[in-house]
């Protein structure tokens, strides 16, 4: 009974001590790591109302992509730091089957569109992570659609 009191109040004390940010407070440290990526890199980028950002590079001139496209795409995900944690020459994947920041990034471009999404973990992975990838955690993609199908 001892050990289960003192467990609980380790664990009532861990909480009280370590702040965890609200949704909101942890999009605007977010966006605050984007911009100044972007500074940092002499980069400028369009922003949605979601908070992600996206340059684009190449709109491309092919097929338009939608929220719930089927598209082939060359990419590079990567940490502010330059870290790249997955990449691929030719991904195929439902668009309505990837994380919030692909669904909303990606018809940005047309079939042939290349550029970086900016993506605040909210859009992300969020506060738990996924794989390599830790919780609230700004990623970063360089995307290229080689194919749409709607």
């Amino acid at each position: 009974m001892i050990r289960i009191t003192l467990f609980a109040l380790l664990l009532t004390f861990s909480f009280a001590c370590g702040k965890q940010l609200s949704v909101e407070e942890q999009l605007q440290v977010d966006i605050e790591i984007i911009e100044d990526y972007l500074k940092e890199n002499n980069l400028e980028a369009e922003t949605t109302d979601s908070g992600l950002h996206y340059i684009i590079v190449q709109q491309g001139s092919g097929a338009e992509v939608l929220p719930n496209s089927i598209v082939t795409v060359r990419y590079k995900g990567y940490f502010t730091d330059g870290t790249i944690f997955d990449q691929s020459d030719s991904f195929q994947t439902g668009l309505s089957q990837v994380i919030r920041g692909w669904t909303e990034g990606i018809p940005k471009f047309r079939e042939g569109g290349e550029g970086v999404l900016l993506i605040p973990s909210k859009l992300g992975y969020g506060p738990n992570g996924g794989g390599s990838i830790p919780g609230n955690k700004v990623i970063l993609f360089d995307v290229k659609v080689l194919e749409v199908n709607n």
